[in-house]
C-alpha cells in the first residue's frame, strides 16, 4: 500500500438504506400477488369438487335414474358418488341439494374458516347444478360468478 491510502471496509449508511427501500418495495408487492395466487387456488379447489361432484353424479343418473343426494357422496359407486364432502385443502365444504323428484341437484361449494387468511369472503358460495350452469355469490349474497369460475 501506498503511505496516505487506507482502504475501509464495509458499507456506508446510504448504501445500507437504499437496500432496506428496494426489499421494503420487493415485500409490498410480492405480498398482494401472494395472496392473490393463494385465492386463485382455493378457488380452483372448489371448481374441482365440483366438477367431480358432477361428474359422479352423471354416473350415478345413467345408473339409477335420478341424481344423488347428499347422504350418498361418500359411498362408493355405483350405490353412491364416491366423493368427499370438503374440498381437497378443506378450504371449502361440499353440499348436494337435490330436487323432491330427484331429476335435479345443485352442488354447492362454501369458504370455511380453516386459518384466519383462508376465507375468501368474493366467493363465499359456489355452484354448480344438473344443467352445468355455474354461479358464485360473495359473503354478502351479491353475484360473483365471473370473478369467481374464471381461472386464469
Amino acid at each position: 500500500m501506498r503511505a496516505g491510502t487506507r482502504r475501509e471496509s464495509g458499507l456506508t449508511l446510504l448504501e445500507v438504506l437504499t437496500g432496506v427501500v428496494a426489499l421494503v418495495v420487493i415485500v409490498a408487492v410480492a405480498i398482494p400477488m401472494w395472496r392473490t395466487h393463494q385465492l386463485k387456488v382455493r378457488r380452483g379447489e372448489a371448481i374441482d369438487a365440483l366438477l367431480a361432484v358432477q361428474a359422479a353424479q352423471d354416473r350415478y343418473f345413467g345408473a339409477h335414474a335420478s341424481y344423488a343426494d347428499a347422504s350418498k357422496m361418500p359411498v362408493a359407486p355405483p350405490e353412491g358418488l364416491g366423493v368427499r364432502s370438503a374440498s381437497e385443502r378443506k378450504s371449502y365444504s361440499i353440499h348436494i341439494e337435490r330436487s323432491a323428484d330427484g331429476l335435479g341437484y345443485m352442488a354447492i361449494a362454501r369458504a370455511t374458516d380453516v386459518g384466519a387468511a383462508s376465507k375468501d369472503p368474493r366467493c363465499a358460495d359456489m355452484r354448480l347444478d344438473h344443467h352445468g350452469r355455474r354461479s358464485a355469490f360473495n359473503s354478502d349474497g351479491e353475484d360473483s360468478s365471473a370473478d369467481c369460475w374464471n381461472r386464469l
